[in-house]
Order: structure tokens, then sequence, then C-alpha cells
């Protein structure tokens, strides 16, 4: 066969040299059992069914291999990689006899797994039913096989005799002699759910015949555990102990043997053996273009300088075309930034007028109010003599809250840190979270519009700290230097996923506008449970006043 696909190869009978690696592949195995000479097989006509473009071939040998892999447990990961990337193609294809094959084989990986998952039972009979319908007698044995199996893991023997005798009826019509041993092999299984030792043994040496036959050392060492096991529970403890040694001898050859440790190794020879396949497709493809450029050569000689000079026309186009983008995107730059200008001074504006009418308006009524009252105490009894002077009191406070927090009085009269120091202070007295503000370097003269955009910013900051983030502590830090103001407000709280979770209300958009506005840049790090830190730059030339520029 070796010979053969040698001459194929030369002759680039790439289809042939696919489908005798294959063949080549089940003959190792009828001679070595579970080996890497099969492996390396199957490989090959995986990359032969790739060189030519077959993707039946080339999916059917991801079926191969995958089914190949499930033998040993530490690779049927890439078993059910395989299988999966197969069941993909042929589903796509609509291609149901393969697409059954697939869903069988990646149960038989489920089935083995800790816990069992819930619905593979389900999804068994689904296949089950789906192979009756398609006529695959094949994949219904086998279908039936793993019903068997999965009933006896769940602790029902009934079900699981009855699927194994089902199964083993199509298995011995069809002669599918490793199916009729394991189907022997789970009527074992049952007998020794019922205590019945004796017909446990016959099953499992019917069982262990056939597996001997097919050299698959995976399940002799199943059998040989099973049998020393019944042995056990009938107190032949000889035999047991001879059975134990068999199940011993069988996991060393499987797990200790050169040729399991080299299909382990298989993946990763695969991976460098299809990056030469493509090596070589690549080399082979620029030969071809090289000798096709050579051809064309002169003919394109004449045309260069014509071309060159399109070429040229066009780059002039091209240039024009971007410094007239550029200039546009300026443009709405320029726009964008007196629209959002236009809109922060309108909302500045709006408040100091709300605050106004709130202290000139409703400040004074409220004022005059209280001085009525408390002018007329004596006609008003005492139940609603006080109660009518908290109110009152209330009402002015709120009012000049409301009027303060609108149009900041300290930011007004005393410039940026003893505002933001007054609204920490302030917010320390209604709240059990404690706040700090720290500042470094000395604090220039600002512009008046600066001042106001990073009095919001902080404002906004420790709103959204004190009524999201659960804190215990919240940190604000004001650095400035000749060149830039460093800003940072840190919490303790639960914190926040800005990348998953939608933001609510319009504070960060607020944010991030004004900090825009500003030519600054400003960064969120959050963690579930260890708090928020967002850390503001702003560059100094944005934030002085002009005369201080001019200076």
């Amino acid at each position: 066969m070796k010979k053969q696909i040698k001459l194929l190869i030369q002759d680039k009978k790439y289809d042939q040299v696919a489908k005798s690696y294959e063949h080549l592949g089940w003959l190792y195995h009828q001679q070595y059992g579970y080996n890497k000479y099969t492996m390396d097989s199957y490989f090959n006509g995986l990359k032969y069914y790739n060189l030519i473009g077959d993707s039946l071939g080339y999916y059917n040998e991801h079926i191969v291999i995958g089914d190949y892999y499930t033998h040993d447990y530490f690779m049927q990961p890439y078993a059910e990689k395989y299988l999966r990337k197969a069941q993909q193609y042929f589903e796509r294809t609509h291609n149901i006899p393969k697409v059954i094959e697939c869903r069988l084989a990646i149960a038989n990986i489920a089935q083995k797994k800790e816990p069992i998952p819930n619905d593979l039972l389900t999804q068994l009979r689904k296949t089950e039913r789906l192979s009756a319908q398609y006529k695959q007698a094949y994949s219904q044995a086998y279908a039936l096989n793993l019903l068997a199996n999965t009933y006896s893991r769940v602790k029902q023997p009934d079900s699981a005799e009855y699927f194994a005798m089902k199964s083993l009826v199509m298995s011995r019509q069809l002669k599918i002699n490793w199916l009729i041993a394991l189907n022997h092999f789970y009527l074992g299984i049952v007998n020794q759910f019922r205590n019945q030792s004796e017909e446990a043994i016959e099953a499992y040496q019917k069982s262990f015949k056939l597996a001997e036959s097919e050299k698959n050392l995976s399940m002799l060492r199943e059998l040989s555990k099973h049998m020393a096991d019944s042995y056990s529970r009938m107190g032949d403890h000889n035999n047991a102990y001879v059975w134990s040694l068999k199940a011993l001898d069988f996991t060393n050859q499987f797990y200790s043997s050169e040729q399991t440790k080299s299909i382990r190794l298989q993946e990763l020879d695969s991976q460098i053996k299809t990056l030469a396949v493509e090596k070589q497709l690549i080399e082979e493809k620029s030969y071809n273009q090289h000798v096709l450029n050579s051809m064309l050569a002169i003919g394109l000689l004449i045309s260069v300088l014509g071309v060159g000079a399109l070429v040229f026309l066009r780059r002039q186009q091209k240039l024009i075309a971007h410094q007239e983008t550029v200039i546009a995107q300026q443009q709405i730059r320029q726009l964008e930034l007196k629209s959002l200008r236009a809109m922060i001074e309108g909302q500045e504006g709006e408040r100091s007028r709300i605050a106004r009418d709130l202290h000139d308006g409703l400040g004074i009524q409220l004022s005059r109010i209280k001085l009525f009252v408390e002018a007329h105490q004596e006609q008003l009894p005492l139940s609603v003599k006080e109660p009518l002077n908290q109110f009152l009191d209330e009402a002015c406070t709120e009012t000049r809250l409301i009027s303060n927090d609108l149009r900041p009085y300290a930011l007004s009269t005393f410039g940026l840190i003893p505002a933001i120091e007054d609204l920490v202070q302030k917010l320390n007295l209604v709240n059990q979270t404690k706040l700090v503000l720290e500042h470094y370097g000395e604090v220039p003269d600002l512009g008046d519009e600066a001042s106001v955009m990073i009095y919001r910013v902080v404002q906004e900051l420790l709103n959204n700290a004190l009524k999201h983030a659960d804190a215990q502590n919240v940190t604000v830090q004001l650095m400035t230097s000749d060149e830039t103001t460093l800003l940072s407000v840190d919490d303790d709280g639960r914190g926040y996923n800005f990348d998953s979770e939608p933001s609510q209300g319009n504070g960060i958009a607020n944010i991030k506008s004004r900090i825009a506005y500003l030519g600054g840049q400003v960064i969120w790090q959050s963690e579930a449970g260890k708090g928020t830190s967002v850390m503001i730059s702003l560059p100094m030339q944005k934030l002085l006043k002009p005369t201080s520029v001019a200076t």
C-alpha cells in the first residue's frame, strides 16, 4: 500500500492518495490496535483532501480522527474539536447521515463526562429516531448502544438492558464486532447491578473475546476491571486478583506505550504538517505567478509610462481629496465645539437664572413668611407654631442648598479649590460616606468657564459615587503643574462594568463632553467589589484666563 501511495504521489493523483492513506490507517489499526501509524495515515489523508479541495473527504476525515482520539481520555477535548468542525460543515451542506454520525460521536464523549449532561438522553433518542428515519442502520444500532450505556450510568438497569438487547440484535445482523462486544459489556454491567455476578462474567467474557480480536486496549482494560469486581463480589479472590493484574497490564500498555504518547503529540505534528503543506502550495503559486509575470513583462514595459502618468494624476487627486476631507473634518469639529460651548453656556446661564430666581424670589418670600410667623407667634397655638417654624426653616435651607448647587457662591467668590472644599464639607454633613479632598501645587487663575466645568465634573462624579457606589470612602485629588492639571476621584465601592453595562442617565455623557471641550482626556477604571477610579488630564493652556496667557 505504501509503495502504491508513492507512485500515486509521483503521478499527482492526489484524490486516490487521500483515499489510500485512509485505508492504510485502517490496516495499521487492524494490525496494531491504537497506534500512531494509523494517526499518521489519517492526517496524511486529511492533508491531501485539503490539497485537492475535497471538502466532503476533508471533513469526513475529521470524523475519523475524532472517533480515533476518543480511545484516549486525555485526547477527548481534541476529538470533540474535530467532530464539531465536521458537524458544522455537514449541517451547512444538509448531509443528514453525516450529521447523525457526528452527533453520535459527540454523544459518546458526553456520556463519559461527570456529571452526565442533563439533555444527553433526549438528544440520543432524537438521533436514534433520525437514524431510523433516514435508514441508517449502523447509526441506529450505535445510538441504541449509547442509550444503553447512558441508562446504566444513571442507574436504570431495565432501560439499559432493553436498549442493549435491541442494539445487540441489530449489530449481529450488520456483523459489527466492536458494537457486539460493547453490548455484551453493557449487559454484563446490568447483570452485575442486579447482583447476578455469574451472568455478568459470562457477558464480559463474550465481550472480551471480541475486543481481543479487535485489539481494543481501552475496552480490554475496562472489561478486566469489571471482571475483577464481579469475581470479588462472588468471593473468588484468586480470579479477582488475576483480572486486576490484567487490568493494570492493559492500562500500562495503553497509557505508558510509546504509541499512546506519540498520538498525544500528533495534534502538534498535524499543525506543523498543515503549515508545511500551506507553504508548499504558496511556493507553487509563487512559481506559477513568476512565470506568468515574466511572460507579461514585455507587454507591460510598453505601457509603464502611461500607467505611471495615470498613477501620478490619481495620487494627486487623492491628495486633493484628502486635504478637502481634512478641512471638512476640521470645520465639523469647530462647529461641534461651538455647539458644545453654546449648550454648556446655555446650561450654566439657565442654572444662574434659576439660582437668582430662587434666591431673590422664593427665598425672599420664604423669609417674609418666617418673619410674619415670628411676629404673630403668640396668636398661634403651640401645636401649630413649632411644626410651622420647622417647616419654614427646612424650606429656607432647601432653597439655599438648591440655589447654591445651581450656582455655587464659593466658586464665583473664592475660586475653584475653596468651592470644591465647600462642596466636600457639605456632602460630608449629609452623608455617611467619608469624602476627602487633596490638592497639590499652586492653582493659577483659571477662566470662569474652565472653573465652572471642572467644578461640575467633580460634582457629578461625587454624586455618582454617593448614589451608586455604596462606598465608605471617596478621595478627590487635584494636582497642577505648568502644563497639566490632573484630577482623580477614587472610591472603594462595589465597582461598575463600563463596557458590558450601559450607563444610566446623562451624567457620564456630560462629563465626557465637558472634558472634551477643555481638550482633556478621561479614563474610567473599575472592577467588581474593588471600587472605581476616574482619572482626568487637562491641558493648562485651555484653562487659564486670557490675561494670564498673555502675560
